[in-house]
C-alpha cells in the first residue's frame, strides 16, 4: 500500500511539475524585453474591422467611434458591425455612422455564426486584412497604422496585439486585469521571444483576409472560435506574431457570477479544442509542427488557478498525513508562485493587489465547479454582459 502511494504521488507530481516548468520557462523568457516588428509600410492595405455585437447596446457605440477616428485613410478601411439581438434604437444610431451594419437574428447566437454571416456578406476577396474587435474594445488612433506596418512583411499572416484592461473598478476586475497581463507575458511575449507563436485571444487579432475567410467558413465551434482557429492555422504552419506596444483596451469581469460564466465558456472551448485536434498529435510530432504541439499542450494543461489551488491543497494535505512526501510539493508550489509573480507587470504592484489575491481561493472554487459543467457549456453560447459599473 505504501509503495502504491509513493508511485501515485510521483506520477501526479511529475504531471504537475511539467505544467509548472512550462509556465516558468516562458515567464522567464518574457523578461528578455519586447520583441517588436520594426517594419514600415510604403502603401496602405485594405482593412475590415469586424465587430460581432450580441446584446452589446451599452458599449458598442464607444467601440465604433474609436474605430472611426484612426490616423489611416478612411477609404482604406471599413467598420462592419454584426448586430445580433440589439435594440432598434442602437441600430438606428449605428446606421447614422459611416459603417456597414449587418443585422442578424440568430436563433442560437455565437460569434462564429456572426462572423461567418459577415464574411458571406462581404465576399472572399474584398479586403487585405481582417481585424477582429470585441464590442467592448477600444483602440487608439494609431492602431491601424501599427498593423499596416506589421503586415508590410509578406511573411506575416496573423498578428495578435496587446490586450489590456479598460477598467479596474472592482477587485475582481483588477484580478482579471492581472490575469490578462500574465497571459500576455507567458503565452505571447515569452513565446515569441523563444521563437514560438503567440497565443490568440479572441480580439485584437488581425489576419490575412483570404486566409481568415477560408478558415472561418469551416469553423463550427459554439464558443471560443479563436481556439479552433488557432489549431487549424498552426497545423498548417502559420506563425502568429505579437505587437507588445500596440494596445487594445478590453473590459474586465467585474463580478464573480460573470467570472464563473466566462471561465466556464473558456474551459469548455479549451477542452473542446483538445478533443477536436488531439488525434493530429502524432503526425504533428513527425512533421515537427512544434507550434501546434505547444498549443495542444496548452489545451491539455490545467489553468493557473486550478494548478495553484490543487498544488496548495496537495501540499497541505500531505504535510498533515504524509510529511515525508510534502516537501517536494511545497517546493513546486513556490516555483509556481515565482513563475506567476515575475509575469506580473510592475504597474500592478500596489496594495490593491493584496485585496485582489483574496479572490483567488474563491476563483479556484468556481473553476473547480466549472470542471463538472463543461459538456453542457459547449451546447450553447454563454454571453458575458458588458458595461462598466460606476
Amino acid at each position: 500500500m505504501k509503495l502504491l502511494l509513493h508511485i501515485f504521488d510521483w506520477i501526479l507530481y511529475i504531471l504537475f511539475a511539467i505544467n509548472v516548468l512550462y509556465l516558468l520557462i516562458y515567464s522567464l523568457a518574457s523578461l528578455w524585453g519586447k520583441t517588436g516588428m520594426p517594419t514600415f509600410a510604403r502603401g496602405y492595405k485594405r482593412f475590415v474591422l469586424l465587430i460581432a455585437a450580441y446584446k452589446e447596446d451599452a458599449v458598442v457605440m464607444d467601440t465604433v467611434q474609436a474605430c472611426l477616428v484612426q490616423d489611416y485613410p478612411s477609404d482604406k478601411y471599413d467598420v462592419v458591425v454584426i448586430s445580433d439581438h440589439m435594440r432598434p434604437s442602437t441600430n438606428e444610431k449605428l446606421r447614422a455612422l459611416p459603417i456597414k451594419l449587418l443585422l442578424v437574428d440568430l436563433e442560437k447566437s455565437t460569434n462564429t455564426k456572426s462572423l461567418k454571416a459577415a464574411l458571406e456578406y462581404l465576399g472572399e476577396d474584398s479586403y487585405d486584412i481582417a481585424l477582429i474587435i470585441d464590442a467592448d474594445n477600444i483602440i487608439n488612433s494609431s492602431y491601424l497604422v501599427d498593423l499596416n506596418n506589421a503586415f508590410a512583411d509578406s511573411e506575416v499572416k496573423v498578428v495578435q496585439t496587446h490586450r489590456i484592461a479598460k477598467n479596474w473598478n472592482t477587485n475582481m476586475a483588477y484580478l482579471d486585469a492581472i490575469s490578462e497581463e500574465i497571459n500576455n507575458s507567458i503565452f505571447r511575449l515569452g513565446h515569441v521571444n523563444l521563437g514560438m507563436s503567440a497565443a490568440l485571444i479572441g480580439s485584437g487579432m488581425a489576419f490575412d483576409y483570404t486566409l481568415f475567410y477560408k478558415v472561418m467558413m469551416t469553423n463550427t465551434s459554439v464558443g471560443g472560435f479563436d481556439r479552433v482557429l488557432e489549431m487549424k492555422l498552426l497545423f498548417h504552419r502559420i506563425f502568429f506574431y505579437y505587437l507588445p506596444d500596440t494596445y487594445i483596451l478590453d473590459e474586465k469581469i467585474q463580478k464573480t457570477k460573470a467570472f464563473y460564466q466566462q471561465r466556464r465558456r473558456w474551459l469548455s472551448a479549451q477542452y473542446y479544442s483538445l478533443g477536436e485536434f488531439v488525434h493530429h498529435l502524432i503526425s504533428a510530432i513527425r512533421d515537427r509542427k512544434w507550434d501546434f504541439c505547444d498549443k495542444l499542450f496548452q489545451q491539455a494543461a490545467l489553468s493557473r488557478v486550478l494548478l495553484l489551488g490543487f498544488t496548495f491543497i496537495f501540499s497541505l494535505c500531505l504535510s498533515v498525513w504524509f510529511p515525508v512526501l510534502a516537501c517536494k510539493w511545497w517546493v513546486m508550489f513556490g516555483v509556481l508562485v515565482f513563475a506567476i509573480v515575475i509575469a506580473i507587470p510592475r504597474r500592478f504592484w500596489r496594495w490593491r493587489l493584496v485585496k485582489a489575491i483574496c479572490f483567488v481561493p474563491y476563483s479556484f472554487l468556481l473553476m473547480f465547479i466549472n470542471l463538472f459543467r463543461l459538456k453542457e457549456a459547449n451546447k450553447e453560447f454563454i454571453h458575458t454582459e458588458h458595461g462598466v459599473e460606476e
